[in-house]
């Protein structure tokens, strides 16, 4: 159940420190927040805004809010394919999946083309993006990127495969965000407007620079799950062609760095969802644990007090520097024991180590009130950008 750590916050978080509460009270405490901030079970510090946190606006939009990742999210597919069915090694798919779906900072991707040029043809910028924005967003398209992005198979509790994808609208959609970001602080300078923290910055509706972020932002959500569905279309054809057998049965494809307009208590408002899912009444959804854990299917339960929202994820317990500092290559090893996996560059890989992130387990249990949970996937395959 969550906690009132105040009328304008509210936390699902049973694992928190001081300075994501101090933060998420920043946020709080706008005049454009109408409401509570909702502060969803993996909250933990992000850029301006925490992340794991929903925020409710009237008439206003914070772009740091949203981040620089805008549409980030995750797509989920269910195979008609039992465990029993794989075979006993499954190494040479992990080349296959590196073939087929190109990771890694400012990695393109050739083979997709003509689907990118086609995609974006019928979904034009609203912003002039220049010849060179607009090469590197068809050549990115269908790609994964670096960080905390990954491709993943997995076997739930009856045994059937999943597979499983984090990725978002990569540098075009870094772009976009990073010049609205610097737009909305120098406005903000400029109406001296006094935020606790300059990431803080807004937009007001009815304004040209509100207009702009907006169509900039909803262009860039779009692409970021038409490059989701993309890269598990690609997925699924070498899936298909190393088992020899099954067919995709379900997708899921959820964003968890977005706003949209939405009604709530009889309100039209600005929900921006920086780290979370929407879990409406009925809504399906994809919560990752770290690489080495669990991640699950959830169904919402639409919890009023929540935005009808859920978190997206373990969300970190220690930052990448932390993490760097903490553990070993031989830690992540252990960790991994019995997936397969990029172990050859386990030294990039030691900042997603699961330990550095909180126990997924009970993040799902803090938020029993907001989801329920319909499959718990294992993985038994890993492939993330470095």
């Amino acid at each position: 159940m969550p906690t009132h750590i105040n009328d304008k916050l509210i936390s699902w978080a049973s694992e928190s420190d001081d300075q994501t509460i101090l933060q998420a009270q920043k946020t709080a405490r706008l005049p454009i927040v109408e409401g509570h901030v909702a502060l969803m079970p993996d909250a933990h510090v992000g850029m301006g805004a925490t992340v794991g946190s929903v925020i409710p606006t009237k008439n206003a939009v914070i772009p740091a809010a949203v981040g620089v990742d805008i549409g980030c999210g995750m797509i989920a597919a269910e195979l008609d394919v039992f465990d029993h069915q794989l075979p006993d090694s499954l190494e040479p798919l992990l080349g296959r999946i590196e073939q087929a779906i190109p990771a890694g900072v400012g990695q393109g991707h050739d083979r997709v083309a003509d689907n990118a040029d086609r995609w974006l043809a019928a979904n034009k910028p609203v912003s002039d993006l220049g010849t060179d924005k607009a090469t590197k967003a068809a050549k990115q398209f269908g790609t994964l990127g670096s960080g905390n992005h990954f491709f993943e198979l997995c076997v739930d509790e009856r045994d059937r495969v999943w597979v499983v994808l984090h990725s978002g609208s990569r540098g075009i959609g870094h772009q976009l965000a990073q010049a609205h970001i610097a737009k909305a602080r120098n406005l903000a300078k400029d109406l001296e407007l006094r935020l606790e923290d300059p990431d803080l910055a807004y937009f007001v509706e009815g304004t040209p620079e509100f207009q702009s972020y907006i169509g900039d932002m909803l262009w860039a959500q779009d692409y970021a799950r038409a490059n989701r569905s993309q890269m598990m279309d690609n997925a699924m054809r070498e899936v298909f062609a190393f088992l020899g057998v099954g067919r995709e049965t379900r997708r899921i494809n959820c964003h968890h760095n977005f706003t949209q307009r939405e009604v709530h208590h009889g309100n039209e408002l600005w929900i921006t969802r920086k780290g979370a899912i929407k879990a409406d009444r009925g809504d399906l959804g994809v919560i990752p644990g770290s690489m080495g854990t669990r991640s699950y299917i959830v169904r919402g339960k639409g919890e009023p007090a929540s935005w009808t929202s859920c978190s997206h994820g373990a969300g970190r317990r220690h930052s990448r520097t932390q993490a760097k500092k903490l553990f070993t290559t031989a830690d992540l090893a252990q960790q991994m024991q019995g997936k397969v996996w990029l172990a050859k560059r386990a030294e990039a890989l030691v900042d997603e180590i699961p330990s550095a992130y909180k126990d997924i387990d009970q993040v799902m249990a803090d938020q029993s009130d907001l989801v329920e949970v319909l499959h718990t996937l294992h993985q038994v395959l890993n492939y993330k950008g470095t």
